[in-house]
């Protein structure tokens, strides 16, 4: 999809299942899983969707997925049947060593697994080429985090970046290429970013885990997940109406149906009118 000069693509990294119960917080399963039908297990289907940008003369990636380093029985446990990003990105006649530019939305190991790799005895950075951008903050809580969400955080997808001086740490909203703005907006962690992309007279918002499905439109909808579930509220009660009223473009995080969609106000009732993004 074009935005005036500015170019993207969403890129499945692969499925991954969760529990539905987790994923909707307190609504009742007998709401949520009319939305999201659980398997035997509990879990729900989700798709880990990343995006391919180009911008200024740059080649971005937001997000990279989980990755190919998980241990064999987490990877049965998430359910995850990747990675497909860098598949994808030899269909657009990329390679790794096109990557200018990698955005982490978080440090979730679903949003930055790919970031590395296994190299002998090593792990080493996927995109070698590439300035991996993440807030500070999140960094920061990635390093040391707290016993509710240490399990969400492997350190071998973040932590050789570091070493090798890859990293840029952002303290605040930031435009990182002409039509790609990097938004905090924390609930799901304290320092989790959005990102905007305009161009053309148009606008898409990546919701990343703030909406990480359209099933979560609904303000109540919040996952369990999140740290801070009232700051979670208040900034979807700030971006989605946004999103409405200005005729962004939608793109969720981890819908595996409706990755992307229009936002419309049906008397007042929000529907996601799908739409095609390759």
């Amino acid at each position: 999809m074009k935005f005036g000069e500015l170019e993207f693509h969403i890129l499945v990294d692969g499925k991954l299942w969760l529990d539905g119960g987790a994923m909707f917080g307190v609504v009742p399963k007998p709401l949520w899983e009319k939305k999201a039908p659980p398997d035997a297990r509990n879990r729900i289907e989700m798709a880990m969707n990343c995006l391919l940008v180009k911008a200024g003369g740059k080649t971005i990636l937001v997000e990279t997925g989980a990755g190919a380093k998980m241990a064999p029985k987490l990877r049965d446990i998430y359910g995850l049947d990747g990675p497909f990003l860098n598949d994808r990105l030899r269909e657009y006649g990329l390679d790794t060593t096109d990557i200018d530019i990698v955005i982490n939305t978080h440090l979730h190991f679903d949003h930055c697994g790919g970031n590395t790799r296994v190299a002998g005895d090593k792990v080493v950075s996927m995109y070698p080429n590439a300035r991996y951008v993440v807030q500070r903050g999140e960094f920061e809580h990635a390093r040391h985090p707290n016993e509710r969400d240490q399990a969400s955080y492997f350190p071998d997808n973040y932590m050789p970046i570091h070493a090798a001086s890859k990293l840029s740490l952002l303290e605040a909203d930031r435009a990182i290429a002409p039509g790609v703005e990097l938004i905090r907006v924390p609930g799901h962690t304290e320092n989790m970013q959005c990102v905007k992309l305009s161009g053309g007279g148009k606008t898409a918002f990546f919701f990343a885990d703030l909406v990480p499905t359209a099933a979560h439109l609904s303000l109540p909808w919040i996952m369990g997940y999140d740290l801070f579930p009232m700051t979670t509220l208040e900034n979807k009660k700030k971006w989605i109406p946004a999103v409405v009223k200005e005729g962004w473009l939608a793109i969720f995080g981890h819908d595996a149906k409706t990755p992307a969609a229009y936002l419309r106000d049906r008397d007042g009732m929000l529907e996601a009118e799908p739409a095609e993004v390759d």
